[in-house]
């Protein structure tokens, strides 16, 4: 299994170089040189196995002889084992026809956490043969910073900078990040937004002297590592339901558009996917691309949903590249025109090859708080405002299909929101009912370039 870039000038790498390079040396991101199908027996023998044992055949074939099956099993139970649900991604019904996909049983009480503790293992587990040591940064706009340190906190190998916009994180998201005392953790609250963050990430991934210098390496869902693990949990909620022998639909809270593109590709393995539907809460910049043909940044608002306020969605590249017929070039002047004036057009062969895949809907603030206080009173359950961003957009798309909505976090990352809309203030899982209690270490950084890279050199001891 080769791995190819977006922008089509990189050199094929492997699974493992893939993994460790997150961002090719072309500015693109890396996508399998084809996707392995699964057959309909393939997919109905998944039926009543566990999580991990699904996971294994759904990204086996992906690896190559990165890791024998062995190897690879045993980093797949090690980055499950923490979860505090023996399902781990289980299920449950909000209405008729309509399901909850929880995915925050994981340690940080987020999805990101089923992409990041995996790629911990194989990431350790690949340092560990070759001897070398990396350093891991990443950009967050509030979950995927707080997986990560989870994931490589105390490696002796590792040093993890996490890069979240300051002021722009709930308490807890924030807390999650800087109360580890690991020495080779390192949270960086930068003045800006999250596109910031992620604009400065790849631009140490560009500035090749930097990035060789420190053996630079992501976690963001550039990488696709995240995107594949994230891949699984179709699967099993998918056979839960009836598939192969029924169709299902999924509805995906989405910012950077890593989940919902990790359900693109599990359709092409196969699953019987009627819909993927993209719900975008008021910074919904890929709605508007859909309904519009124009990808057009309009600045970020913040909102009750702040994992979701972005808009330069990173894997919507990778979602072009599929569109356009895998034509890298057309793909790098598309993304050039993005940086360069802040919006493209996109060529409507893709855009209605992504319209025939893609559905979308977007959420406002009050509907979010409305569907918040309305899935408790209707369903007994307490959702996040990403999950109720979900649950919104899915509404408008329901049908004879089973559609499953992904719940990303737990309602406790957001205990303000949720208190506004319901009058109750959710409580942290034991494990964390000290969070508040621990002290904090953070760094104010400048959005500059220059500035974050003195600063990484001079922590990891390259200055």
């Amino acid at each position: 299994m080769k791995y190819v870039s977006t922008r089509g000038a990189a050199p094929e790498l492997t699974f493992g170089e893939a993994m460790m390079t997150g961002l090719a040396r072309d500015g693109g991101l890396y996508l399998p040189a084809s996707i392995p199908v699964l057959g309909a027996d393939d997919i109905a023998a998944m039926a009543g196995l566990t999580y991990e044992e699904v996971a294994f055949r759904v990204m086996r074939p992906f690896i190559g002889d990165t890791f024998t099956d062995d190897e690879f099993k045993g980093l797949i139970a090690k980055a499950y084992a923490g979860f505090g649900h023996i399902a781990r991604a289980p299920i449950k019904q909000l209405a008729p026809n309509h399901f909850l996909l929880e995915l925050f049983h994981g340690p940080t009480l987020a999805f990101k956490d089923f992409a990041m503790q995996l790629i911990g293992q194989m990431m350790q587990a690949a340092l560990a043969k070759s001897g070398k040591r990396i350093t891991i940064v990443g950009a967050t706009s509030g979950d995927t910073g707080s997986a990560a340190i989870e994931a490589f906190r105390g490696l002796s190998n590792v040093d993890v900078f996490i890069l979240f916009p300051h002021g722009r994180v709930s308490e807890v998201q924030r807390r999650q990040m800087t109360t580890p005392s690991e020495s080779n953790v390192h949270a960086l609250a930068l003045d800006g937004d999250f596109d910031d963050c992620q604009a400065r990430l790849k631009d140490m991934f560009n500035h090749f002297e930097f990035r060789d210098s420190v053996g630079l390496a992501g976690v963001n869902s550039i990488n696709w590592a995240r995107v594949l693990a994230q891949v699984v949990y179709y699967f099993t909620a998918a056979v839960s339901l009836g598939a192969p022998h029924r169709k299902v639909s999924f509805a995906v809270p989405t910012g950077n558009f890593g989940d919902i593109f990790a359900g693109f590709i599990a359709q092409k393995m196969g699953l019987p996917i009627e819909k993927l539907v993209i719900a975008t809460n008021q910074n919904d910049i890929l709605d508007r691309a859909l309904r519009s043909g124009d990808y057009a940044t309009n600045g970020v608002k913040p909102s009750i949903s702040p994992s979701m306020d972005i808009q330069v969605s990173s894997n919507f590249e990778r979602a072009l590249f599929e569109a356009l017929g895998r034509d890298g070039a057309t793909v790098a002047k598309l993304m050039d025109d993005l940086k360069t004036t802040g919006n493209f057009r996109i060529p409507q062969g893709a855009l209605e090859d992504l319209r025939a895949t893609f559905a979308s809907g977007r959420c406002s603030e009050e509907e979010t708080q409305a569907t918040i206080a309305r899935v408790l009173a209707q369903s007994a359950e307490l959702i996040c405002p990403h999950s109720a961003v979900g649950v919104h957009v899915a509404e408008d798309h329901l049908g004879t299909v089973p559609m499953i909505t992904l719940a990303t976090a737990h309602p406790a990352k957001f205990p303000d929101a949720v208190e506004q809309a319901t009058g109750l203030r959710p409580g942290l899982p034991p494990r964390m009912a000290d969070l508040f209690d621990r002290e904090e270490r953070v760094t104010r950084v400048p959005n500059d370039l220059a500035a974050l890279e003195s600063l990484i050199l001079e922590r990891t001891g390259r200055a």
